[in-house]
């Protein structure tokens, strides 16, 4: 059975910084591309940060350039996405996503995990 389980979520201030990470198991990592997505309220659900099945590229949004950062770790089966400098405006439920043949936003989706970042 495909998992792909979130966690790290959580309430921050501005400016503060959680670590999120998706733990995948059912299917081969390794060969997946691995993307963020999130769900703002009011908003639709949008590309965040994705990394090639190789680790060797990734692509963020405009909106988190030099603040996020995704990784990955084949031999954990997990990919994490680092949040700093977080604003109000990152409020949303983070969505871990893989995607087959380096496609994003197909694929295998998790459930999610509410970062809520508010003083």
């Amino acid at each position: 059975q495909v998992q792909l389980i979130e966690s790290g979520g959580g309430l921050v201030q501005p400016g503060g910084s959680l670590r999120l990470s998706c733990e995948a198991s059912g299917f081969t990592f390794s060969k997946y591309a691995m993307s963020w997505y999130r769900r703002a309220p009011g908003k639709e659900r949008v590309l965040v940060a994705a990394i090639t099945s190789a680790g060797g590229s990734t692509n963020y949004a405009d909106s988190v350039k030099g603040r996020f950062a995704i990784t990955r770790d084949d031999d954990k089966n997990t990919v994490y996405l680092q949040m700093n400098g977080l604003e109000a405006e990152d409020t949303a439920v983070y969505c871990c996503n893989a995607g087959p043949r380096g496609l994003y936003g197909v694929g295998y989706w998790g459930k999610g995990t509410l970062v809520t970042v508010s003083s």
